[in-house]
């Protein structure tokens, strides 16, 4: 008789939380509206790749080879335009306005020394206020240089003996294929993060906590009522996401979908206990929404999603590795571009089980602490 009426608070409590989310205007506007716009924003803007690059071209030479390698520059997919400039100033000039992101100096000897089979030697002048791009652009030119060179001089020891370069996983370096997925794990978790931290500080405002304050609900029930909901629709949201990238955007899926969906469930179950927790402590939910932000924004920078944990200071790859978001990530970049094994992926998933039993049961003692 107990546990029947248990059953029956309980899914009453759950059907509650649901229908004050998909009631309320503003919590519509959260969940579906941002999600799909980020999704397909940042598909496209938040790409490594460089393109529609402009660049100076200073040429001393008026042999074959210089206008050999001015054409295959002038003809790469990643340039836009090519500026000829006739001295060191109309150069400086350009870089300093920002016309240009690398500008190329060309010697009066570059012809004469590829005819003789001698090194020829070009200098690249990089816009430093845009280093990644600037990089990147550099190591354009070297290709091109390079295979310019090989053709120029087919005899030569580098064209007798090419370096041939082969991406695994990711033949063609689509950095859509990289992006996208991390999307699913980023999306969701904010999205977890906000609707379980608005739950409780919504009810505060609302003047429904204190009711049950009085109520004959213990905190575990409020934890199960307001954890099983956020769990719900950071799942649905989480798949709608993996649908888009592999129907929309076209990106393989090679692993295995039954693994990375409790790896789903664990991500968003780890992000429902911290935000309960700021729930708990917020009295508005503006509060709630700044705490959430406030957490959310540190554990994308640090989940290795922008830059690599390995290149971190030690302190911060720790913190990194207790992030769920760090090892989640892994596992949907894997289950896409490879297939992971199994025992790769609870390697992952376990440390985001332990975060998950941890913020779970410090939010129960948070909001127990709250009702007494």
């Amino acid at each position: 008789m107990f546990r029947r009426l248990f059953n029956v608070r309980l899914r009453a409590q759950i059907v509650k939380e649901l229908l004050s989310i998909l009631r309320d205007p503003r919590s519509r506007l959260v969940l579906i509206g941002p999600p799909l716009i980020q999704l397909l924003v940042f598909s496209f803007a938040a790409t490594l790749e460089v393109n529609h690059v402009d660049l100076a071209v200073y040429n001393r030479d008026t042999g074959r080879a210089s206008y050999e390698l001015l054409a295959e520059i002038g003809a790469a997919g990643f340039v836009n335009r090519v500026y000829a400039v006739h001295s060191p100033a109309q150069r400086r000039a350009l870089i300093d306005r920002e016309q240009v992101i690398a500008a190329l100096d060309i010697p009066p000897d570059f012809s004469r020394n590829v005819a003789a089979g001698h090194t020829a030697t070009a200098q690249v002048i990089l816009d430093g206020r845009r280093a990644n791009a600037a990089q990147i652009t550099l190591g354009y030119l070297d290709r091109i240089a390079a295979r310019t060179g090989a053709e120029l001089v087919p005899d030569s020891p580098g064209a007798r003996d090419p370096s041939v370069v082969r991406h695994w996983f990711n033949p063609n370096l689509i950095y859509r294929w990289y992006i996208v997925p991390s999307l699913s794990g980023i999306l969701s978790t904010i999205i977890a993060l906000i609707v379980t931290a608005l739950s409780i500080a919504r009810e505060r405002e609302l003047g429904t906590f204190d009711q049950l304050m009085v109520s004959p609900t213990t905190p575990f029930e409020i934890i199960v009522a307001k954890t099983v909901p956020a769990v719900l629709i950071g799942t649905v949201l989480g798949l709608v996401m993996i649908g888009a990238a592999v129907f929309v955007f076209g990106v393989p899926f090679r692993g295995s979908f039954g693994l990375l969906l409790p790896s789903l469930v664990l991500l968003i179950l780890s992000m429902v206990g911290i935000g309960l927790m700021i729930s708990a402590i917020s009295s508005t939910q503006q509060q709630a929404i700044l705490g959430a932000f406030a957490v959310a924004v540190p554990m994308v920078v640090m989940s290795g999603f922008a830059t690599p944990v390995d290149n971190m200071p030690r302190v911060l790859q720790w913190v990194a590795e207790c992030l769920p978001l760090t090892h989640f990530l892994v596992i949907v970049q894997g289950c896409f571009v490879k297939a992971l094994p199994p025992g790769v992926v609870w390697g992952q998933a376990w440390p985001m089980a332990a975060v998950a039993v941890v913020t779970l049961g410090i939010a129960h003692v948070v909001v127990r602490s709250r009702l007494g």
